[in-house]
C-alpha cells in the first residue's frame, strides 16, 4: 500500500536508534527523579513522544494524501485538528525533555558560562527559524497542509529567510531548541533525548516526508 511506502526502512531505523540509546543508559545517566518521577521514566517520556508524534504525523499525512481519509470523516475542520494534535505533540517532546534535564540535572560536569553562551547560540537559529516560516513560508505549510490542499502542489518551495540556507531548516535548526535544557542543566539524560529526536526527525524526512514531496509535487527539493 502506499502509505506504508519506506516505513519498513522507518522501523528498522528506529530499531536501531533505540538499540543505540540502549547502549548508552548508565548508572549517573539515570540518576535524579523529578515530581516524584524517576530520571528512566522522564526518559521514557522524551523518547516514547517523537515516537508518537512521527507515526501520527505519518499515518495522517498519508491517508489524508492518499485517500483524503481524514477531510472525509472530518470534513473542513480536519486540517486544523491534525494541527492541534501536531502541536500539542511537538510541544510536549520540549516539555519532556526539559522535565527530564531538570531530573538529570548536574550529572555531568560543564562550565556554567560555556553553557549558558552555547545555549543562546543554539536558541538564535530556532528563532530566525521561527520568523522565516511566519514571514515566507507559513505555519499552516509547515504543518503539512500541501497533504490536505492539492493547491499547494503548484506553489514554488520558498528560498527566503533561513531557508536560504538550506531547504531543510526546520530539521536542521529547529531542533537546536531540545538541546539548550540539557546543556543549561547539565543533564546527560536530556543530551541523549535530544540527540534521539534530532537523528530521528531525520528517519521522519527520509521515509515519510521526502517521498511525499515528490507525489505532491513532482520532485524533491
Amino acid at each position: 500500500m502506499k502509505i506504508f511506502e519506506k516505513q519498513f526502512v522507518h522501523l528498522i531505523l528506529l530499531l536501531l536508534l533505540l538499540v543505540g540509546t540502549n547502549l548508552y543508559l548508565n548508572e549517573n545517566l539515570l540518576n535524579g527523579d523529578f515530581l516524584g518521577i524517576d530520571t528512566f521514566t522522564w526518559l521514557l517520556f522524551a523518547i516514547i513522544t517523537p515516537i508518537l508524534h512521527q507515526v501520527y504525523v505519518w499515518f495522517v499525512w498519508r491517508t489524508e494524501l492518499h485517500y483524503s481519509l481524514f477531510s472525509k470523516w472530518i470534513g473542513k475542520y480536519a486540517f486544523n485538528l491534525f494541527a492541534a494534535g501536531f502541536t500539542i505533540l511537538f510541544a510536549s517532546r520540549l516539555l519532556f525533555i526539559i522535565a527530564l534535564a531538570i531530573s538529570n540535572k548536574n550529572s555531568i560536569n560543564f562550565d556554567p558560562t560555556i553553557s549558558i553562551i552555547l545555549s543562546v547560540l543554539l536558541l538564535i537559529p530556532p528563532l530566525y527559524l521561527i520568523y522565516s516560516v511566519k514571514k515566507y513560508f507559513g505555519f499552516r505549510r509547515a504543518f503539512g497542509i500541501d497533504h490536505f490542499d492539492p493547491s499547494y502542489s503548484n506553489k514554488p518551495f520558498v528560498r527566503e529567510g533561513i531557508f536560504r540556507l538550506t531547504d531543510n531548516a526546520m530539521y536542521v535548526y529547529g531542533f537546536f531548541i531540545l538541546w539548550v535544557p540539557g546543556i543549561i542543566l547539565h543533564s546527560s539524560a536530556a543530551i541523549l533525548a535530544a540527540l534521539f529526536n534530532h537523528i530521528y526527525i531525520w528517519v521522519h524526512y527520509y521515509c515519510t516526508e521526502l517521498p511525499d514531496i515528490r507525489r505532491i509535487y513532482g520532485k524533491s527539493i
